[in-house]
C-alpha cells in the first residue's frame, strides 16, 4: 500500500511514514526561456500536488496574465511576483515544498538572467542536485554553462540535463544526443560525473512524470521517477562534529549550556569536545532540548549542551570532535561571488559572517577571476557585480573552518557591507594560506607602554580627510609645530610626500586609493606602536578606508578630523591646477569632480574653513586632544 493512500484509513500511520522520508532539496537552472518555472509547476500538476483552489487561481491568472494563449500557463505557479508575470521571467528564488510516496522535497526555481546570478546561487547553496534546463532549439548557452559551472563550485555533484522543448524540434533523436555529447564534455570539465540527461517537453509533461510515448528511443526514466530514485547521501552526517555556539544559555545560577545547531556529524553524552579557537577540551554531560535530554544529537539539529568543565565558551566558537578538530587561521584563499553594484577592491574592509562568528577581513590580493564560460583564469585587480574570483583574506582574528570541499557548512561564508549591513558577497574557504602557519608575532621585551612612557605621552593617530585643496597639509602642518612647541614626540605623514617613496608605484584608481590608505593606516599603526603622536593628511575619500585605518589601533587612539570644504572653495584655493586638467579630462578619477568623496558620519573634530583659520583649525585639534587626555600639560 501506498503511504498516500494511508490517509484515509490510518492517518497516524501516514504521519509516520512521511515523518520517516528522506529530503531531496534540488534547484532548477539555465538559461532566459527555457521552460524553468513552467517544467516545476507540471511536476507539481501531473503529481496531483496542486489543492483545488490553487488550480482554479492558476486558470483565473492564465486567462489574465498568461503566456499560453489561454491554456493553464504552469510557470504562474512558480513567478508570483508582479514584475516576473508582466515580463515573463524569473526575479527571485521561489521555493515549493512538495512530497511524493517515495520522498520528500524542497525546490528552488532560479533566475536564468546573468544579472541574477546572486539569486541562484543562493538558491543552489543548500541543494543536493540541479535540473539544469536547455532549448532543444537553442542547445548548450553561455547561461547553461554559467549555471553549471556555479552549481559545481557549491558542491551539488548531481545534475539533471532537462534538454525541454522537444516538442518544437518534432523530439528528435539526433537533436537530443547532439545536445547530450557537448553537455557532458563540458560536465567532465568541472568534474560532475553523474548527469542523467533527459528529453522532455514541460508544456506537453513528456517525461516529466511518466515516460512518454513520443519519445521511443528515450530508455531512461522519467525526471519524477529520478528525483524519486537518485541517492544522495547527506555528507553532513559523515562528517565529523561541529556546533557551532548561538547562544550561552544560562537561565539560571544552577544551570550553563551552549545552544546551537549541529553542523554535521554527531555526538554524545561522554563525548569530548574541543572548543575553538581557545583549543581547550571538555566531555558533554547532557544534550538538552525542549523534549528534554537526549542521548545523542545529529547534524541539523538544534540542541543545548552542557560540559564538565567551567571553560570560557562564548558565541561564535564553535564545538568539534577532540580526536577530529576543525582548523583555526586567520588567512585564506577563497572563492567569491560578488553579488553588488560596487566592485570588490583590493584593501577593502568588509565585515565576514561564518557560522555563527563574525571578523572583518580585507581582501589582499585579488589573484584571478574566472570566466565561467570558459572556465579560464584571467587576471583581475577586482570583482564586478556577478563575477566569480579568487581572492586572499587576512582576518583580524582566527577562526575556526573547514575546508569548504569537505564540510561545506563549516567553509562557507558572506561578506557583509558594514555600513549598509547588505550581503556583498558569498564564498567558500578554498585553504588556510601557508604563511598564516608560519608567520607569528615576536614576543619582544619593549611594548607600546613602554616607549609612550619613555616619550612622556599618549600616542594616536590624528587623521585629516578632506578634498583636495582643503588645507589638510597647512593644518597638519601647524599642528604639528604646535605639538612640537608642547614637547611632544610627532611625525606627520603627508599624501604627496608617501608617493614619492612608500606608494610610488600607486595610480588614482579606485583599488590604488585603497591599497595607498592601506598602507598609509599600517604604517601609523607601526608609529603608534612606537609612542608616537602620528599625523596624516590624505584626501582618503572612502569610509570604509578610514574604518580600516581606525580598526588597527585602539578606539581611544584614533581621532578623525573632518577638514570640511565646499568643493568650489577648494577649486578657488587650487594652486596646482588639479581641478582646472580634472574638469579639461585631463585627469581622471579625481576627488570631487568624477571620483567621489564620502565625507565621515562621525568625525571626533569638525573643521569648517569658511569660518575657521588655519591657525585656529590646528587650535581646535590641539583642544579635543586635551579632551580626550592624549595631551596633559
Amino acid at each position: 500500500m501506498a503511504s498516500s493512500d494511508l490517509i484515509a484509513t490510518d492517518i497516524k500511520g501516514y504521519l509516520d511514514a512521511h515523518a520517516r522520508k528522506d529530503f531531496l532539496r534540488f534547484i532548477t537552472c539555465g538559461s532566459v526561456d527555457d521552460g524553468k518555472s513552467t517544467l516545476i509547476g507540471r511536476l507539481l500538476h501531473e503529481s496531483q500536488l496542486i489543492f483545488e483552489d490553487q488550480l482554479a487561481a492558476l486558470e483565473a491568472d492564465s486567462k489574465r496574465v498568461g503566456t499560453r494563449g489561454g491554456e493553464i500557463d504552469y510557470a504562474l505557479l512558480l513567478d508570483g511576483l508582479q514584475a516576473e508575470r508582466e515580463q515573463g521571467i524569473t526575479i527571485d528564488v521561489a521555493y515549493r515544498f512538495f512530497s511524493t510516496d517515495q520522498r520528500k522535497f524542497i525546490v528552488a526555481d532560479t533566475p536564468g538572467h546573468e544579472q541574477y546570478t546572486r539569486n541562484m546561487v543562493t538558491g543552489a547553496s543548500t541543494a543536493d542536485l540541479a535540473v539544469i534546463l536547455v532549448d532543444a532549439r537553442k542547445g548548450v548557452l553561455v547561461q547553461t554553462r554559467r549555471h553549471s559551472y556555479l552549481a559545481s563550485l557549491l558542491g551539488i555533484r548531481h545534475v539533471v540535463l532537462a534538454v525541454n522543448k522537444m516538442d518544437l524540434v518534432e523530439y528528435s533523436e539526433e537533436r537530443f544526443r547532439e545536445i547530450e555529447a557537448e553537455y557532458r564534455g563540458f560536465a567532465k570539465g568541472l568534474g560532475v560525473e553523474d548527469v542523467v540527461c533527459i528529453p522532455m517537453s514541460a508544456v506537453h509533461g513528456d517525461n516529466v512524470v511518466t515516460v512518454s510515448e513520443r519519445t521511443p528511443w528515450y530508455q531512461g526514466p522519467a525526471l519524477m521517477e529520478h528525483l524519486e530514485s537518485v541517492e544522495v547521501t547527506d555528507a553532513r552526517q559523515a562528517t565529523p562534529f561541529r556546533l557551532p555556539v548561538q547562544w550561552v544559555n544560562r537561565p539560571s545560577a544552577d544551570f550553563r549550556g551552549f545552544s546551537g545547531t549541529v553542523m554535521s556529524g554527531m555526538v554524545q553524552p561522554g563525548d569530548r569536545v574541543r572548543i575553538l579557537p581557545s583549543g581547550r577540551e571538555s566531555t558533554v554531560t547532557r544534550i538538552v532540548t525542549l523534549e528534554g535530554d537526549q542521548p545523542e544529537a545529529v547534524a541539523h539539529q538544534a540542541v543545548t549542551l552542557t560540559l564538565a568543565d567551567e571553560v570560557d565558551v562564548s558565541r561564535g566558537d564553535v564545538l568539534t570532535a577532540a580526536q577530529a578538530p576543525a582548523s583555526v587561521a586567520d588567512q585564506f584563499e577563497a572563492t567569491i561571488v560578488w553579488m553588488a553594484e560596487e566592485p570588490l577592491l583590493r584593501g577593502r574592509g568588509y565585515l565576514m559572517k561564518i557560522g555563527t562568528a563574525r571578523a572583518t577581513a580585507t581582501v589582499s590580493p585579488v589573484k584571478y577571476q574566472v570566466n565561467v564560460n570558459t572556465l579560464e583564469q584571467q587576471p583581475a585587480e577586482r570583482l564586478e557585480l556577478n563575477e566569480v574570483g579568487v581572492c586572499e583574506l587576512e582576518l583580524d582574528r582566527a577562526i575556526p573552518f573547514d575546508r569548504y570541499d569537505e564540510n561545506p557548512e563549516m567553509g562557507s561564508f558572506i561578506l557583509i557591507d558594514p555600513i549598509s549591513n547588505d550581503t556583498v558577497g558569498a564564498g567558500m574557504l578554498r585553504f588556510a594560506l601557508r604563511r598564516a602557519e608560519n608567520v607569528h608575532w615576536q614576543a619582544v621585551d619593549i611594548d607600546k607602554q613602554s616607549r609612550s612612557d619613555l616619550k612622556g605621552q599618549q600616542p594616536c593617530i590624528v587623521w585629516l580627510t578632506g578634498l583636495s585643496g582643503s588645507g589638510k597639509s597647512t593644518i597638519a602642518n601647524l599642528l604639528e609645530r604646535k605639538l612640537y612647541a608642547l614637547g611632544r614626540h610627532t611625525y606627520l605623514l603627508d599624501g604627496d610626500n608617501v608617493r614619492h617613496g612608500l606608494n610610488k608605484d600607486l595610480g588614482f584608481t579606485a583599488q590604488d586609493r585603497v591599497e595607498n590608505i592601506r598602507r598609509i593606516g599600517e604604517v601609523a599603526a607601526l608609529m603608534v606602536d612606537a609612542g608616537l603622536i602620528v599625523i596624516t593628511s590624505f584626501i582618503s575619500p572612502f569610509r570604509a578606508e578610514r574604518r580600516m585605518a581606525r580598526s588597527l589601533v585602539n578606539e581611544e587612539e584614533f581621532v578623525e578630523v573632518f577638514v570640511d570644504t565646499p568643493v568650489e572653495v577648494a577649486e578657488e584655493r587650487d594652486t596646482k591646477g588639479l581641478y582646472a586638467k580634472a574638469r579639461r579630462g585631463e585627469i581622471t578619477n579625481f576627488t570631487g569632480i568624477d571620483s567621489p568623496y564620502e565625507p565621515p558620519e562621525h568625525a571626533e573634530v569638525h573643521i569648517e574653513t569658511t569660518r575657521l583659520t588655519a591657525e585656529e583649525a590646528a587650535d581646535a585639534i590641539i583642544a579635543s586632544l586635551r579632551e580626550r587626555g592624549i595631551i596633559r600639560v
